[in-house]
């Protein structure tokens, strides 16, 4: 059973009374969900795998919050927010999402591409069900 979605508007309104805010130039959000694509197909082009039909997750929350504390030391990086998933999840549902903000937009994306690439390769097990 996945825990319940946090609310990205929500999310959003935190961060903009966060104290980091005045100095925030752009926020942006990752929603990572389980698809029906194999990741041996999409990644590595292997085009006899078989459709996802769901997914068993999850997550090393000290290793996530090493990730966070890690992505603060990116430049420009000044508001994180992390929520995953866990337990049996099906296709569609949410695995993850991940708020950063930041003062311009390339430190932004750059913070957002290597605290989720971070996460995915070291903080999670995700096992696909064919």
């Amino acid at each position: 059973m996945s825990k319940a979605i946090p609310s990205i508007h929500d999310w959003l309104k935190e961060a903009k009374e966060h104290p980091s805010a005045p100095n925030v130039g752009m926020y942006l959000v990752h929603n990572g969900v389980v698809r029906e694509t194999a990741k041996a197909k999409v990644r590595h082009g292997e085009e006899n795998t078989k459709p996802v039909v769901g997914m068993d997750f999850s997550y090393d929350k000290e290793k996530v919050d090493a990730a966070i504390a890690e992505t603060y030391n990116q430049p420009g990086v000044l508001y994180i927010k992390v929520w995953i998933n866990e337990g049996l999840l099906n296709v569609g549902d949410d695995i993850m999402y991940v708020l950063i903000g930041g003062d311009i937009r390339p430190h932004v994306i750059d913070g957002l591409q290597f605290l989720v690439d971070k996460i995915k390769k070291e903080c999670v097990v995700e096992k696909e069900i064919y």
